[in-house]
């Protein structure tokens, strides 16, 4: 049975919202745009100090995943600077986004003054902390929720794959079952959680992909971030690339299983991304990823010229006969 959606959830014929983009929804949710301020909280991360390891998740680059931001001002420069910007005119309202490396990484005490830090200005609505799960715990949970009523909350976890073999390939060091507990203790604080995954990283097949939409459905998230495994300059997977041991996925390839993941997906999960910027200076493969409208303008007419909508196989996603990728 094909989920009938309501205008809020996603699908509406009248207005063309075949999936819940993040700017529609905040528009939604604070009656006009909002948008993001990256910023670098000079964070590390446990699979790179010798925590856990030093190297390092596969396809991460060395400023962890934030390529586009210095570490050369303070945090509150940082957001003062966006501020005056030409950035800081697009909008009245802004999320403080710490983006980089894992900005749950530090004792309780730091991570007040970092987040109070970003919090200076009135345009300042929400906080928004990208994370890995097992750097999750009951008292990191209470002091994201002490920002609450005040500023929106979210956390971005890295999940990647539900498939633990894969898991294990790009070096995440850490499990599906600790990525469920962070989410579950985060959900108990009232706290919204966004998932990231990536498609085409090594190994992955048809099931894997089913697997991982199952299992985010299975769990209380709020919000979804898809991107393509692109490769970077000086990371493992990059290794892995020039020795022919890796082969980038084509665009073909992302937009069927990005469909796939769309029309499969739970109808309330909001979309926050469905392309990653890979950094042009650092992009290795494939070349596609660097147009972002390729992949936009590609998905919107795929989901248009079949008539697909977020959430329309949800009840079949479990079903062997649910539709292929």
């Amino acid at each position: 049975m094909i989920i009938e959606l309501n205008y809020f959830l996603c699908y509406n014929p009248s207005i063309m919202r075949r999936y819940i983009k993040l700017n529609e929804y905040l528009k939604d949710k604070f009656g006009e745009r909002v948008l993001k301020i990256g910023i670098d909280g000079g964070f590390t991360c446990p699979n790179r100090d010798g925590t856990l390891d030093t190297g390092g998740c596969i396809f991460c680059s060395e400023r962890g995943s934030g390529e586009h931001l210095k570490n050369t001002e303070s945090i509150s420069m940082q957001v003062k600077n966006h501020l005056l910007s030409y950035r800081g005119k697009r909008a009245n309202k802004f999320i403080a986004y710490f983006q980089n490396y894992t900005n749950t990484y530090d004792t309780v005490e730091n991570l007040k003054q970092k987040y109070d830090a970003a919090l200076i200005d009135d345009k300042i609505i929400g906080l928004a902390i990208a994370t890995r799960p097992d750097c999750i715990n009951e008292d990191i949970a209470k002091l994201l929720n002490s920002y609450m009523p005040k500023y929106s909350v979210w956390v971005e976890l890295g999940l990647q794959t539900a498939n633990e073999e894969i898991g294990k390939i790009i070096h995440r060091k850490y499990t599906n079952n600790q990525f469920q507990k962070a989410v579950l203790l985060l959900n108990q604080y009232n706290i919204d959680v966004i998932a990231h995954i990536i498609v085409g990283l090594p190994n992955e097949d048809e099931k894997s992909i089913q697997d991982t939409v199952l299992f985010l459905n299975s769990l209380p998230i709020k919000g979804l971030k898809v991107h393509s495994c692109y490769v970077v300059k000086n990371t493992k997977l990059a290794q892995m690339y020039e020795n022919g041991e890796y082969t980038p996925i084509t665009l073909d390839y992302y937009l069927n299983t990005l469909s796939y993941i769309i029309t499969h997906l739970r109808p309330d999960i909001v979309l926050h991304r469905i392309s990653g910027d890979a950094p042009k200076d650092f992009l290795l493969a494939p070349d596609w990823n660097l147009h972002k409208k390729w992949i936009i303008n590609g998905i919107d007419k795929k989901l248009e010229s079949e008539n697909l909508w977020q959430g329309m196989y949800y009840e079949k996603a479990g079903d062997n006969n649910a539709t292929k990728i």
